[in-house]
């Protein structure tokens, strides 16, 4: 539990509240940074859509992954593995404020309880919704869960392209792989070889 708490929840916490006029004239300092009128007839509305746009983008911080999975349901009758595989995502890169999307592949071996299969986007659209590097997204979504869900194994695998690389710097569009192996997936040969074979790694 504490681990989660840590990596997920002081962050939202330690958060102020989203203010729109704020970040609206910043954009509008911006604007007129890069040398651009912001009077213009295209620009007049553009601080407002831009932070209507940065609320949803942020919304992962308003997630709590212990209400997400909350509603659990017994395993006693299933201990093979559930994976949900290809959970298509989009989250901002911290260093430069520019996108990168991708895929997901979630995998756990069940503790005492399951949960339902729309959970384990929701985990991700959680994490995926916040100024993110891609490596410690994928970490926060496995050990939530494992501290949260108490699942015997978990596997995590993600990959993803980034503006920051694609569209700036190198240009070269590439695709970026991280993974994260806890408990059973990471320690039984059998277990992390059958979820990176389901993952197509």
């Amino acid at each position: 539990m504490a681990t989660v708490r840590s990596a997920a929840q002081d962050v939202a916490h330690s958060l102020r509240p989203f203010d729109a006029r704020a970040g609206a004239r910043g954009i509008e300092l911006l604007l007129a940074a890069i040398g651009e009128d912001g009077s213009r007839e295209g620009l007049r509305e553009t601080p407002a859509r831009v932070m209507r746009a940065w609320k949803e983008m942020t919304s992962g911080y308003d997630e709590d992954p212990r209400r997400i999975l909350a509603k659990r349901f017994e395993a006693k009758s299933y201990d093979e593995m559930v994976v949900v595989r290809d959970i298509g995502f989009w989250s901002t890169c911290e260093h430069h404020l520019l996108p990168f999307t991708g895929k997901a592949t979630v995998g756990y071996l069940p503790g005492e309880s399951i949960v339902g299969l729309s959970k384990i986007p929701r985990l991700v659209q959680c994490f995926a919704r916040r100024l993110q590097i891609q490596e410690r997204m994928t970490t926060e979504i496995a050990e939530a869960l494992r501290d949260v869900l108490g699942a015997k194994g978990v596997g995590v695998l993600v990959r993803a392209t980034h503006l920051c690389m694609a569209a700036r710097g190198v240009k070269a569009p590439a695709e970026m792989v991280t993974s994260m192996l806890l408990g059973t997936m990471r320690d039984d040969q059998r277990s992390r070889a059958e979820f990176l074979s389901i993952a197509g790694a």
